[in-house]
């Protein structure tokens, strides 16, 4: 089985470093409020945008400032590595692909990526990064099960054959998923893989 899997609050935990920066550049360089106790308001994966306001350039500024910072600090969610090793060892074949940025000043996303998969010994056949057309990359890699946070990318990828299983975030918890199933935890993707692969 091919095995898709997205990083970012899907492997890691990356909105706790993201939220932590965010703040730091929002009420020490912009002069802001940080989030100011509203990280109710987070609804989607644009939750940068949402909780501070900020247009496209203050964005990038940012992550051109901490971006190294919250990538680096990111912590592997709870049984993620056992549970992709396992996958591994069962003879499944292993994708990350994942929309995190290139290009971004001081910043070596791919080896941090690497690093952060290495230092966890979390298994893998290829790393893609940047991937801002998912469902293409899946296409061409003959991905048949793809793990993701994104509702509007696991839907995507359902209307064209792919199972997805969305990993249940304080981003996505209020979206009605309809058909996609959604995973609270890495024990579960576990069982839920093992159903798939038992069709």
């Amino acid at each position: 089985m091919k095995i898709g899997i997205d990083i970012d609050d899907t492997t890691v935990i990356t909105v706790k470093s993201m939220i932590k920066y965010a703040d730091l550049y929002d009420t020490q360089i912009l002069g802001g409020k940080g989030t100011n106790g509203n990280l109710g308001l987070i609804q989607n994966r644009y939750y940068i945008k949402v909780l501070y306001g900020w247009d496209e350039k203050t964005k990038f500024d940012f992550f051109d400032t901490y971006y190294k910072n919250v990538l680096e600090e990111c912590e592997v969610m709870l049984n993620a590595p056992e549970v992709i090793r396992k996958l591994k060892e069962e003879g499944n074949e292993i994708l990350f692909i994942t929309a995190r940025l290139l290009n971004i000043k001081n910043c070596d996303t791919e080896s941090i990526t690497i690093k952060t998969l290495q230092d966890n010994n979390i298994p893998y056949d290829k790393l893609i990064v940047n991937a801002k057309e998912k469902l293409q990359f899946c296409i061409d890699n003959g991905i048949q099960i793809f793990i993701e946070d994104s509702y509007e990318t696991c839907e995507q990828l359902e209307e064209n054959g792919i199972k997805t299983f969305l990993m249940t975030t304080k981003m996505n918890e209020n979206i009605d998923a309809g058909s996609i199933e959604r995973v609270k935890d890495w024990d579960e993707i576990y069982e839920k893989i093992e159903k798939e692969i038992l069709k």
